[in-house]
């Protein structure tokens, strides 16, 4: 048995690679396809922007970046901020009331205790006691 004669077979067709995308949504406006970026890849930066809220980014890119990347590190850039925002806003009032208590007790500020009453007086009689 011999191989196949070559000009039996049909020549391979090559694999379309799917472009990437070159418009992209907003963060702020929510449009779709409002977004451009423009890469000088010379100087090394990229540059995003939208076309109906005016949004501006750029960043810093290498030979291999697509205006993909300088869509990812616009969101990543986003992110951060509002997660610095969030940080720096600080604790709400009521966080601040039960961080005062801590895990060695304490009561709620709204809940008022009258003498006699101990730290475990919601437990029933004998629950926690040790049995000889």
């Amino acid at each position: 048995m011999g191989k196949r004669k070559k000009s039996s077979r049909k020549p391979q067709a090559k694999k379309k690679k799917d472009p990437l995308p070159s418009t992209f949504p907003c963060l702020f406006c929510n449009h779709e396809h409002s977004v451009t970026v423009k890469i000088d890849k010379k100087a090394g930066i990229g540059e995003l922007s939208c076309k109906v809220c005016g949004q501006h980014f750029q960043t810093g890119i290498n030979y291999l970046s697509a205006g993909v990347d300088v869509y990812s590190d616009w969101i990543d850039a986003c992110d951060s901020v509002a997660k610095d925002a969030a940080n720096d806003s600080g604790p709400t009032e009521d966080s601040t009331q039960y961080q005062s208590l801590g895990r060695h007790g304490g009561t709620h500020p709204d809940i008022q205790m009258t003498a006699g009453e101990g730290h475990h007086s919601d437990r029933p009689e004998g629950y926690g006691q040790d049995i000889i």
